[in-house]
């Protein structure tokens, strides 16, 4: 390249780092840059800029915030029923075991206040055989309880407080339920977790459980609401805030290694506990009609076993002196197979047939007696 050429190229790069860089003396391939004070003067008030810019704290921003209020036909009932839910606390001898005399026992349930007099619907396998009662209201306050009178067959008992009641529910009409209706549980599970909600829907009515008592319980309502160990007593709700069943057992399979059930939740439905309180709390009691004898279910299985002329039916073991199956004639030996016009089968037990009857009522009662049916006229104890 010849030299007016390459004098050109030189001026030529001078000119473009002026404009990019400033002004500069090239050495040696290094570019010195040469800055007049003013530029160095701005220079540095941009950099005290940044540095104040970063010592400055950021300012904290106000975050808006809304409360929304949500009200559904749910909470409302709930609202509405849970003052008048308690916890039941049940204290039950010792007695004499394998290795002694065992310490009493404290178990737990739930309980409804039905009336501002302080009655109290309850489970009566929550409080069977208990020396000590007391029940622990919605804001913890623990009141001694008197047990007024129970029903064994229909698992229920009424108790009874004193003082203000801070809340009482109202039995609705469990006639009226149907399956898919949502309904919620309110209780104290495990005894720990008190007033605790849970919501599902009518399964099914007019259910029969085996009660392992030798009877079943009838027209029992099933829900898929959780229902768990503590719950017993407790009230089933509608959506009306009304108590449409009392929560009383569940039902996890049937065991020996066969698959385990969730959801399975049954309640005795309002119109009978109803019936059995009013009576209990009108008359100190709940009358079930009696015969006056002892008895041992019969089925198919226990009729070949020992040869027996019936499938079904109530084999007599003993007659009670003085009562009414001694009265009209029933004997020793008999089997019972019909009361009324119930038969005693595989679906209808001999206690269930019987209490489809009053006390003081006459039904005939169908005996097989030396190979021979009889009927007899029989008004129940």
């Amino acid at each position: 390249m010849n030299p007016p050429n390459l004098r050109k190229l030189i001026v030529l790069g001078i000119i473009i780092s002026i404009l990019f860089f400033g002004v500069g003396t090239v050495i040696g391939g290094t570019t010195i840059f040469l800055y007049d004070q003013s530029q160095l003067t701005g220079i540095k008030d941009q950099l005290n800029s940044l540095e104040l810019k970063a010592n400055t704290p950021i300012k904290a921003q106000n975050v808006s915030m809304t409360s929304v209020s949500i009200d559904t036909a749910v909470t409302s009932a709930v609202e509405q029923v849970s003052p008048a839910v308690v916890t039941v606390v049940a204290t039950v001898p010792g007695g004499m075991g394998f290795f002694g005399i065992a310490p009493d026992q404290t178990v737990s349930g739930s309980g409804v206040i039905i009336s501002q007099d302080g009655y109290i619907i309850t489970n009566n396998h929550v409080v069977e055989g208990a020396k000590d009662i007391h029940v622990v209201l919605e804001n913890g306050t623990q009141v001694p309880a008197k047990l007024i009178s129970a029903d064994p067959y229909g698992d229920l008992a009424v108790l009874k407080i004193g003082g203000t009641m801070p809340g009482v529910a109202t039995l609705g009409n469990s006639d009226m339920l149907k399956p898919g209706e949502t309904v919620a549980a309110i209780g104290s599970p495990l005894g720990d977790f008190k007033n605790t909600v849970t919501v599902g829907v009518i399964s099914a009515t007019g259910r029969s459980l085996d009660s392992g008592n030798g009877y079943l319980m009838e027209d029992m309502i099933q829900t898929d609401a959780a229902i768990n160990e503590g719950n017993s007593g407790g009230p089933l709700i509608n959506l009306a805030g009304q108590v449409i069943g009392i929560n009383t057992m569940i039902v996890r399979g049937t065991g020996y290694g066969n698959t385990v059930a969730e959801g399975l939740g049954f309640a005795i439905p309002s119109n009978t506990a109803r019936i059995v309180s009013e009576q209990i709390i009108s008359k100190g009691s709940f009358a079930r009609p009696n015969l006056g004898i002892s008895w041992q279910m019969i089925n198919p299985d226990i009729a070949n076993r020992y040869g027996l002329p019936a499938q079904w039916g109530a084999f007599v073991t003993g007659v009670t002196s003085g009562g009414p199956g001694e009265k009209y004639g029933i004997q020793t030996d008999d089997i019972i197979l019909r009361i009324g016009e119930d038969a005693i089968g595989e679906n209808l037990s001999f206690v269930n047939a019987l209490f489809r009857h009053q006390p003081g009522e006459r039904v005939d009662i169908e005996v097989l007696r030396n190979g021979k049916d009889i009927h007899l006229s029989v008004i129940l104890g």
